[in-house]
């Protein structure tokens, strides 16, 4: 059996990995172990190591690296914590696994990967080469890219960047995007369901938001904010709003702080999700009106469902994205009005990240490792 070790930092990478973690969990070819750390030991971000267990899939491995706070110097140390205690790690476990896959681009997961480079441990990277210009995790997704040795990317032009970048073409796989086979396999909640869990009524006009902070160019966050709780405030009086908080990025309580604001102006009709769980998220994109933010999920997903979505500012600037995306500035006026010109109307294409059974692939590349 190959020995293979999945690293989960988020709620966010653990709802991805999820069709691929179950179905190696059935794998008679495949030893799974599981290694939780970053937010999902944090209890401000609702602790979602809960979440993994109640799914049916054991937690082998805990680490608690997450420094309180959200500024540059918190996320540096942070960062330098978590490859600190991952280091310990792979000096007792660098022999334990044939497989450990990464996901993504958080700062979390970068840490986890390069503390394993003197190590030689055989990553295998989901998500590669990709662009995200407004977001410091462009540079964390490239490194963690360079330091693994099996690829699997969702579609072919991230395939030929991740060439480039990697000056070699060897095991590069494109299998299109894994959270998809979500859409197929996890069952959703209905109407009634819904409500009963998260008291929201989704009959009701509802956009669905999820915006995180831009670190790059951090400094102009607190303008953003601003213009989101302008923008907001108008669009709750026709809408309500479904708000996922930030995740540990730099600034993200500026936004935060913004949503408490909202929540006090509109209670009964701003609702401010900590954690929704995949089930929960997905049926929310399913029965919203629309989607609103600068989230990979509006970008990837939506179309699935055919919804269009407004994709605020520049954290997911160089990412591929489908005819369902519309690009504004982080501006009150833009937005609003991008809202105006999409309401009550709905996709009819294609979603280009779709490749079917992306958890299938994977699994028969491991299995023939």
């Amino acid at each position: 059996m190959k020995k293979v070790l999945v690293l989960t930092s988020s709620r966010a990478d653990f709802g991805i990995y999820f069709p691929l973690l179950t179905k190696m969990k059935a794998s008679k070819k495949i030893d799974l172990s599981i290694l939780a750390f970053g937010t999902h030991l944090s209890k401000f971000h609702g602790y979602t190591l809960d979440q993994i267990r109640e799914s049916g899939l054991e937690v082998d491995y805990t680490i608690s690296s997450l420094v309180l706070g959200d500024t540059a110097g918190d996320i540096a140390n942070s960062y330098a914590l978590t490859a600190q205690k991952f280091a310990d790690f792979w000096s007792l476990h660098s022999n334990d696994f044939d497989l450990v896959f990464v996901l993504g681009d958080r700062f979390e997961m970068a840490a986890a990967v390069s503390a394993g480079i003197p190590f030689n441990i055989n990553f295998a990277h989901i998500h590669g080469g990709e662009t995200t210009l407004g977001a410091i995790d462009n540079i964390y997704r490239h490194s963690i890219s360079l330091a693994s040795k099996w690829h699997f990317v969702s579609l072919t032009d991230f395939n030929s960047r991740l060439e480039s970048i990697l000056d070699n073409k060897d095991n590069i796989y494109t299998v299109g995007a894994l959270s998809l086979d979500n859409i197929k396999e996890i069952p959703l909640l209905g109407l009634d369901e819904f409500h009963t869990k998260w008291q929201i009524n989704l009959a009701k006009p509802t956009i669905l938001i999820t915006v995180h902070p831009e670190t790059v160019a951090s400094a102009i966050n607190k303008f953003y904010a601003e213009e989101l709780y302008k923008s907001l405030s108008v669009l709750a009086n026709d809408y309500q709003l479904v708000i996922t908080m930030p995740n540990a990025d730099t600034l993200g309580s500026l936004y935060r702080a913004q949503y408490d604001k909202l929540k006090k102006d509109f209670t009964s009709r701003v609702f401010l999700i900590e954690n929704f769980g995949t089930s929960s998220y997905l049926t929310a994109m399913k029965y919203a009106s629309l989607m609103l933010g600068n989230t990979s999920s509006g970008i990837i997903e939506a179309a699935s469902f055919q919804k269009f979505v407004i994709n605020i500012g520049d954290r997911q600037k160089g990412r591929k994205a489908g005819d369902n995306v519309y690009h504004v500035i982080f501006n009150s006026e833009a937005i609003i009005q991008a809202v105006k010109d999409i309401e009550n109307k709905t996709y009819q294409g294609e979603n280009i990240y779709h490749k079917g059974d992306a958890a299938d692939q994977i699994i028969q590349v491991i299995e023939k490792l």
